[in-house]
């Protein structure tokens, strides 16, 4: 992958909360955010202890605040025992390594993600079938989920679609659904310039969106 190209996996550290501690997105404010730290002993256990309470209570799955915290945990205690077998063991109840392992995988989804299940639009549930992709496949299903109102199953399908050998194009087409297709509002004065230059370039205005993004956004993050 290109050095400048978009981030498909976390860059902050481990068990920080980027995220969680950002009222923009959670409405919380930052001191109410638990950070895990995996090099440190006391947090350590705290994140131990939370891993065990959210592997037998998940009742707060509507809560995606909640569910996040859980999943930073799993990945820091992950981090600080050295392996998902280690972990399960430290955190006992019904943490099983399966359980350890899929949250801490939506704990490593880039920020561009995460952000999106912190306001809901993506359910958490969801994220763990999206975080099973890697490298772009997971951004390119995120983004089809947000666009098509994907349901839990459909995202569920899809991801299996692609691990087992399917294109992300594919493997949304057999839902029903076209990747790269949205629909935007914009203001009456670019729409009319839009339609202007697809007329003057006897084109289509998705080319013309599609150029004007592509020059000013780039591959940056």
């Amino acid at each position: 992958m290109p050095d400048d190209a978009p981030s498909t996996d976390r860059e902050s550290p481990v068990g920080k909360p980027v995220i969680r501690g950002d009222p923009t997105f959670t409405g919380q404010h930052a001191e109410e955010a638990v950070e895990f730290d995996p090099d440190d002993p006391e947090s350590l256990e705290l994140a131990a202890q939370t891993v065990r309470r959210f592997s037998e209570n998940t009742a707060g799955a509507d809560d995606n605040v909640y569910m996040l915290r859980g999943a930073a945990a799993c990945a820091a205690l992950v981090r600080g025992e050295g392996s998902y077998k280690a972990a399960a063991q430290r955190a006992g109840g019904d943490a099983t390594v399966s359980f350890i392992r899929k949250w801490s995988r939506v704990h490593d989804l880039p920020r561009s993600i995460r952000v999106h299940v912190a306001k809901g639009e993506i359910a958490p549930t969801a994220a763990k079938h999206i975080a099973r992709l890697a490298g772009e496949a997971r951004l390119l299903l995120a983004w089809a989920a947000l666009d098509h109102d994907l349901t839990v199953r459909q995202i569920r399908a899809v991801a299996s679609g692609v691990n087992d050998g399917a294109t992300i194009e594919d493997a949304l087409a057999t839902e029903g659904y076209q990747l790269g297709k949205l629909t935007i509002d914009i203001d009456v004065d670019a729409y009319c310039k839009l339609r202007r230059r697809a007329a003057l370039d006897a084109t289509d205005p998705s080319s013309v969106v599609t150029e004007s993004l592509e020059s000013t956004l780039g591959d940056g993050p």
